[in-house]
């Protein structure tokens, strides 16, 4: 279950744009308005403390998942420079509400991972213990065998089945994944 006092980062500040101040922003989520909508937001410089900063407006460039968007105070290039790399956030308990068959990526983690054997019998092989993000939705599992960590893509075809209800996930890895 989710820790209501955990943050969640949703955008990552990649550079300054234009000079008045602005931020290119890549999302790490599903939710526009996370940075459309004006109001209150954390940043945290790597492991820093995260600190309130507010959310003027924000737009999305067309065909991107990159957003630019304009924080209370921050006005000239210079100080928007200041700001890449930092992490946007947002409280665990301020995640939107979703529908039954959906659920939030920090929900994956410690999921037990199971996998389906020649017979047909599921197996319980590791667990889910965190999320990669940057680029793709990758799973890091551990392997209970050999307390490996593999990486497995958050796609249909190898997570067809996520039952956060009872605790686990069922993967369909191609041959050798699990070996790399």
């Amino acid at each position: 279950m989710i820790n209501k006092n955990e943050w969640l980062t949703v955008g990552l500040i990649t550079s300054c744009h234009g000079i008045n101040g602005q931020v290119k922003v890549k999302s790490l989520s599903d939710f526009e308005e996370r940075f459309l909508k004006p109001g209150m937001r954390w940043l945290q410089k790597e492991n820093e403390p995260p600190s309130k900063i507010e959310l003027i407006s924000g737009f999305k460039q067309p065909g991107k998942e990159t957003f630019i968007v304009k924080f209370d105070g921050i006005n000239t290039r210079n100080h928007a420079e200041q700001l890449k790399k930092f992490k946007i956030l947002v409280k665990a308990n301020n995640l939107p509400k979703l529908t039954k068959e959906e659920f939030h990526l920090l929900e994956l983690i410690s999921l037990e991972v199971k996998t389906f054997l020649e017979n047909d019998e599921l197996k319980t092989i590791g667990k889910v213990i965190n999320l990669e993000n940057e680029k793709n939705n990758l799973l890091v599992i551990e392997l209970f065998q050999n307390q490996k960590k593999v990486l497995i893509p958050f796609v249909k075809e190898i997570v067809p089945l996520v039952d956060i209800k009872n605790n686990f996930l069922i993967i369909n890895p191609p041959k050798g994944l699990l070996e790399l």
